[in-house]
């Protein structure tokens, strides 16, 4: 999935109505940065947030950060004048458009159309800037299948945990935690796996949404871990110390990434000609397959699209 659409590990979250805390973002490590127009921002604050925005996209001191920005979803007056702004002032340096609280097809749909009018509005490549489809509420969940499918700009799926545990009554406070009582399980199982389902069927990233307590940068990976065991692609970080955190956890170990590699090449080679043509060989103690290929090569792609380099090499055996 990373090698796609570019590698998601870390999403950290900026508020559009900072220009300090815009500035300062440019210079993380996160693999993207998404800038707020929604939640973070204040009705009033809006209007001048977007403006915002574009002169900081349109300004040099990027890194190699996807950049996105989160307008507001289609039942608030904001939607069409966010992304209006932003696309027609800043189009060409954005590379993706997340919209929160979707319940249906229709408003991936519509996202779509705009996109395409205010790109051929302002000589911009049509279908360049991705979307991405954040699921806040049981409509969304139950309706993920064709809200994945519902345009050919959709990358990834975003998971939005405080809008969705208010949609179905969860009884807790705290975001990216257990409710009280709930002892046994993970309570956001279904959930989870729902969205990475649709995400590997319709070819696109999965991201996990944040963990609210930012400063303990624990609890941050445990909740990260989780996900990232489930084969989640990355995580929200709501502030600086978390971006290492989710940058490590959602990159293979060094020791998975070798063996993934020694995996593919000991595979090609026994495969081949040279190696005899057999399709299922031993690799120490363990037999590999085809099957293997497949899983090494999830860990291989991650790890390679996190500029991990390998620390061993294979050496096909002696005759």
């Amino acid at each position: 999935m990373t090698s796609r659409f570019g590698p998601r590990r870390s999403v950290l979250a900026v508020p559009g109505s900072s220009r300090k805390m815009i500035d300062k973002a440019k210079g993380l490590a996160a693999d993207a940065i998404f800038l707020d127009l929604e939640d973070a921002v204040a009705p009033i604050a809006k209007a001048e947030a977007r403006g915002r925005i574009v002169d900081a996209l349109c300004e040099d001191g990027w890194g190699d950060q996807l950049k996105v920005v989160r307008v507001n979803d289609w039942t608030t007056e904001w939607t069409h004048a966010d992304v209006a702004t932003v696309v027609g002032g800043a189009g060409a340096n954005l590379d993706a458009v997340l919209l929160p609280k979707v319940p249906d097809a229709s408003h991936v749909q519509a996202l779509d159309l705009l996109l395409t009018q205010i790109e051929k509005a302002n000589g911009l490549e049509v279908g360049r800037i991705g979307i991405e489809p954040q699921i806040e509420n049981a409509i969304g969940l139950t309706n993920i299948d064709a809200i994945a499918a519902a345009s050919p700009r959709v990358q990834t799926l975003v998971f939005g945990p405080a809008d969705f545990m208010a949609s179905i009554n969860m009884r807790t406070l705290v975001v990216g935690e257990q409710p009280d009582g709930y002892d046994r399980g993970d309570a956001y199982h279904h959930i989870l796996m729902t969205i990475l389902m649709a995400a590997r069927a319709h070819d696109l990233q999965a991201i996990d949404g944040p963990y609210l307590a930012i400063r303990d940068v624990e609890a941050f990976r445990r909740s990260a871990q989780r996900t990232a065991a489930l084969g989640f692609d990355g995580k929200w970080v709501l502030h600086p110390s978390q971006i290492d955190a989710a940058n490590e956890v959602f990159s293979p170990r060094q020791a998975d990434f070798d063996r993934a590699e020694l995996i593919l090449d000991a595979y090609e080679f026994h495969t081949s000609a040279a190696g005899g043509g057999r399709g299922a060989v031993m690799l120490d103690d363990e037999m590999i397959d085809e099957a293997s290929r497949k899983m090494a090569l999830v860990i291989s792609a991650k790890g390679r699209a996190a500029g991990m380099m390998r620390t061993s090499s294979f050496t096909p055996p002696a005759e």
